[in-house]
C-alpha cells in the first residue's frame, strides 16, 4: 500500500514538473533551456528507479530453488575473467619483447654450414635458400638420385659421385666434392681436384677455412704450389710455447748444434760447426776482422773489437745448420730435437733478416729430401710459411721456397733439388709438359741469381755484392725466357767461388774448390734433378764454362751419365777463358797480398790443364756435333779502384768449334742484356729455339 501510495504522489510531481518544465522551454534563454533539460534528464531517471523498485516490491517469494551448479557457474565465470585476462597479458608482454629482442640469426646459420670463424660474408637469410622453389629442386634432386642409384644397381654400373649421398647445400657440394676428388686414388683426378680448389676466387671465407682443416698434407703441398692460391687456404703455423726471456735464441740454436753428432763429419761442416759454437762473441769478432785478422785466428787484439750483434751469431749457427742438414741422418736429429719448432720461432722474430730467413728456408729445403720428414714439416706450420715466400717480389726468397715446396710435392715432382739447384721455371705446379731443359752455371764470384739479372750497372769484380734484395733487378731467364719458351724447365745451380783464400768459406779442403770436385759433386745433384732425362742447353759465363766442359767430358766416362751427354742439344759460353785467364796472371803477381784461390790458380794462361781439358772436350764434343756458340767481351773491367783489366781475351774465348761473336760490354755485363730486345738476349733466345725446334 505504502508503495502504491508513492508511486502516486510522485508519477503526479513528474507530471507537474514536466508541465513546468515545458512552460520554461517555451522560454528563448538557452541557459536556462540547457538547465531545464538537465533537470528533465534526472527526474526521467528517477521515475525508472521508482519502476523498477515498486516491480521488486510487488514481486511475491521465489517458489523456485537456486541449484548447486548455479554458484559453480559463477564462480566459473570470474575465474574465466581473471584466466582469460592473464593471457591476454602474458600475449602482449610477449610480443612486446618479441619486438624488443631480435636475436641474429647469422652466426647460427654459420655454425649450420660449418662455420668456424664469424666474419663478413654474403647474406644468409633464409629466404635466398629455403623457398618453395629450393626445396622443390631439392626434393627433385633427390628423386633423382635415388632413380639413378636403383638404375646403377639393376645395371651394376658405377654410380657417379657427383650423385652421392652427401645432402649438403648448394655451395657446400662443389667444396665437400673437391676435397673428396683430392683423396682420389687416381692421379689425374687428384691433380685436377686440387688444381680445381685453387682456382677458387669467389669462396667465403669460412669455405676455405674449411678447405685449411680438413684437406690433407698432400692436398695442402699442392695448394702451395698453385699459382695465385689464396693464402686463406692454409692454416697459420701453431702456436709455440713461451720461453723464458733470459734465454737468448742464439743459446737455443747453440745446444741444437751441440746435440748433433760431432764426430766423423765432413771437415767444411765441422769447420762451420766450431765457428757457430765459439764461446766468446769477441772471438767471433775476431774471426771475422777482415784484413787484420788475415783469415786465420786473427791477431790478439781482434778480441778488444766490440761484441757481434746475436743476429750475426745466429747467422753463423744457422749457416752450420745448413751443413748439418746436407746429412741425411742429421736432420732426423734436428727434427727429433724441436729444430722445425726452433727454426719457426726464429722465421717469425726475424722478418727483419732477409738472409736469416734465407738461410732457415734453404735448411727446410734439405730436410724435405727425406720424405719419411715431410709430415713433421707440413705439421711445424712451414707449408703456409712457404706458400707465402713463394709470393715473394725477391726471386732469391721465392726460388728458395718453390725447391723447398718442390721438394715436398712428391704427388706432382719426381724429381728431387739439393741445396744450390734451383728451378726458376715454372715454380708452380703447370698442366704443361716440359719438353726440354735449359741450365745455367755461374762463374767466378757469381752467384745463380744475381750473375743473370739485366744489365745495371759496373761492379769491381773483387767487391761481392750485398745480398739484399735490393741490390738485384729481374732475372732474365725466369722472366724474358720463360714467356718466350714456356714449355721449358729453367734451372740454376749455385756454388761458391773466391778470388781470394781470404773470404774462402771453408778454407779447411782447397780440394773442393779444384773443378774437378766441383764437376763430381755437381753431376751427383744434377742427375737427381733429372737433367739428361730431356734435351738439354748448357748457358755458362766465365768459369762456369769451363765446369760444364768437364762434367760432359766426365759424364762421357760414367756409363750411369751417359744420358746427360747424349741429350745436350747445344751450349752457349759467355766470355770462358777455355785458354786461361789475365785475372790469374794478376793475382799470381800479387799471390802474398791477394792468396788466390785454387780456382783462380787453375784459370793461369796456357794452363796445361785447361789445354788438356778443352783437347778432351772437342774430341767427343766434334763426335756428338753439339751446337756452340760463344761470345767474346771487348771492353775492359775494373779490378779495385785503380785497375782496368781484360779479364778474357778474344782469343781465349774462342774454343775453337761453333760461332764466335764479340760484344762491346766488359765481362761482368756480357750476361746481362739491358732489356729484351738487346742482341745479346735476342741471339742467344734464337740459338736456344733452333737448337730445340723439334721439342718446342
Amino acid at each position: 500500500m505504502l508503495g502504491k501510495q508513492f508511486s502516486k504522489s510522485h508519477s503526479k510531481a513528474a507530471k507537474h514538473g514536466e508541465a513546468e518544465a515545458s512552460q520554461l522551454l517555451r522560454r528563448k534563454d538557452p541557459d536556462r533551456r540547457f538547465f531545464i533539460k538537465y533537470v528533465c534528464d534526472i527526474m526521467s531517471v528517477a521515475a525508472y528507479c521508482v519502476f523498477c523498485y515498486r516491480k521488486i516490491g510487488t514481486s511475491g517469494p521465489t517458489t523456485k530453488k537456486r541449484l548447486p551448479w548455479y554458484d559453480i557457474r559463477k564462480v566459473a565465470k570470474v575465474t574465466g575473467s581473471f584466466i582469460l585476462g592473464g593471457f591476454v597479458f602474458i600475449t602482449y608482454q610477449v610480443l612486446s619483447l618479441n619486438k624488443l629482442l631480435k636475436i641474429d640469426t647469422q652466426a647460427l646459420h654459420q655454425e649450420k654450414l660449418k662455420s668456424y670463424i664469424y666474419v663478413r660474408t654474403a647474406s644468409l637469410s633464409p629466404s635466398e635458400y629455403q623457398g618453395i622453389t629450393y626445396r622443390a629442386r631439392k626434393e627433385i634432386h633427390k628423386a633423382v638420385r635415388r632413380i639413378l642409384e636403383k638404375e646403377a644397381k639393376i645395371f651394376r654400373t658405377s654410380f657417379s659421385e657427383q650423385f652421392s649421398t652427401f645432402d649438403g647445400e648448394d655451395h657446400e657440394c662443389a667444396l665437400w666434392l673437391l676435397l673428396k676428388r683430392t683423396q682420389s686414388e687416381d692421379k689425374a683426378t687428384r691433380l685436377q681436384a686440387v688444381q680445381d680448389l685453387a682456382s677458387n676466387s669467389h669462396w667465403h671465407d669460412y669455405q676455405y677455412v674449411t678447405v685449411a682443416q680438413t684437406c690433407d698434407q698432400r692436398t695442402a703441398i699442392g695448394l702451395a704450389r698453385s699459382k695465385d692460391v689464396d693464402l686463406r687456404f692454409f692454416l697459420p703455423p701453431p702456436p709455440l710455447p713461451k720461453i723464458k726471456t733470459d734465454d737468448p735464441i742464439e743459446d737455443e740454436l747453440r745446444l741444437l748444434l751441440v746435440s748433433l753428432p760431432q764426430t766423423g763429419l765432413d771437415p767444411c761442416v765441422q769447420y762451420f760447426t766450431s765457428l757457430a759454437l765459439r764461446e766468446s762473441s769477441q772471438t767471433l769478432a775476431a774471426q771475422m776482422g777482415g784484413l787484420w785478422c788475415f783469415g786465420g785466428n786473427g791477431l790478439p787484439y781482434c778480441e778488444t773489437l766490440s761484441i757481434v750483434p746475436s743476429e750475426t751469431v745466429e747467422l753463423f749457427c744457422l749457416q752450420a745448420l745448413v751443413q748439418h742438414s746436407k746429412i741425411s741422418s742429421h736432420c732426423d736429429k734436428i727434427e727429433a730435437k724441436g729444430g722445425l719448432q726452433l727454426l719457426q720461432r726464429i722465421y717469425q722474430l726475424r722478418k727483419d733478416s732477409a738472409k736469416i730467413q734465407r738461410n732457415i728456408i734453404r735448411i727446410i729445403g734439405n730436410m724435405a729430401l727425406d720424405e719419411h720428414l715431410h709430415s713433421s714439416i707440413v705439421r711445424a706450420g712451414w707449408v703456409s710459411v712457404l706458400a707465402e715466400v713463394m709470393k715473394s717480389p725477391y726471386i732469391i726468397q721465392s726460388s728458395h721456397a718453390s725447391r723447398a715446396l718442390a721438394n715436398l710435392d712428391r704427388d706432382m715432382v719426381k724429381e728431387k733439388y739439393a741445396d744450390g739447384v734451383y728451378v726458376l721455371h715454372p715454380q708452380y705446379r703447370s698442366s704443361q709438359p716440359v719438353r726440354a731443359d735449359i741450365l745455367f752455371v755461374h762463374g767466378l764470384l757469381g752467384a745463380a741469381f744475381k750473375t743473370w739479372r739485366q744489365q745495371d750497372m759496373d761492379r769491381h769484380l773483387d767487391r761481392r755484392a750485398s745480398e739484399g734484395e735490393e741490390e738485384y733487378t729481374q732475372c732474365w731467364p725466369k722472366t724474358w725466357l720463360a714467356s718466350d719458351c714456356p714449355s721449358l724447365r729453367i734451372i740454376s745451380v749455385e756454388y761458391d767461388t773466391h778470388l781470394s783464400d781470404w773470404k774462402a768459406k771453408c778454407p779447411v779442403e782447397a780440394q773442393r774448390e779444384s773443378i774437378a770436385f766441383r764437376s763430381s759433386e755437381l753431376l751427383d745433384k744434377l742427375k737427381a734433378a733429372g737433367i739428361g732425362d730431356r734435351p738439354l742447353v748448357w748457358v755458362s759465363h766465365s768459369m762456369g764454362g769451363l765446369l760444364v766442359k768437364r762434367m760432359l767430358v766426365d759424364a762421357s766416362k760414367n756409363p750411369e751419365m751417359d744420358k746427360i751427354v747424349n741429350n745436350t742439344r747445344g751450349i752457349i759460353f759467355y766470355s770462358v777463358p777455355h785458354h786461361g785467364s789475365q785475372l790469374a796472371e794478376y793475382s799470381i803477381n800479387a799471390r802474398y797480398l791477394l792468396f788466390p784461390s785454387v780456382e783462380v790458380k787453375e784459370l793461369s794462361k796456357d794452363s796445361p790443364a785447361l789445354k788438356e781439358l778443352n783437347d778432351d772436350f772437342l774430341s767427343f764434343a766434334k763426335d756428338k756435333k753439339f751446337s756452340v756458340l760463344s761470345f767474346a767481351e771487348t771492353l775492359p773491367t775494373h779490378i779495385g779502384s785503380m785497375l782496368k783489366l781484360h779479364v778474357v781475351p778474344v782469343e781465349s774465348a774462342d774454343i775453337g768449334i761453333g760461332d764466335l761473336i764479340p760484344v762491346d760490354v766488359n765481362h761482368l755485363n756480357i750476361c746481362k742484356p739491358k732489356k729484351k730486345d738487346a742482341f745479346l738476349y735476342q741471339r742467344t733466345l734464337k740459338f736456344i729455339q733452333d737448337v730445340l725446334a723439334p721439342e718446342l
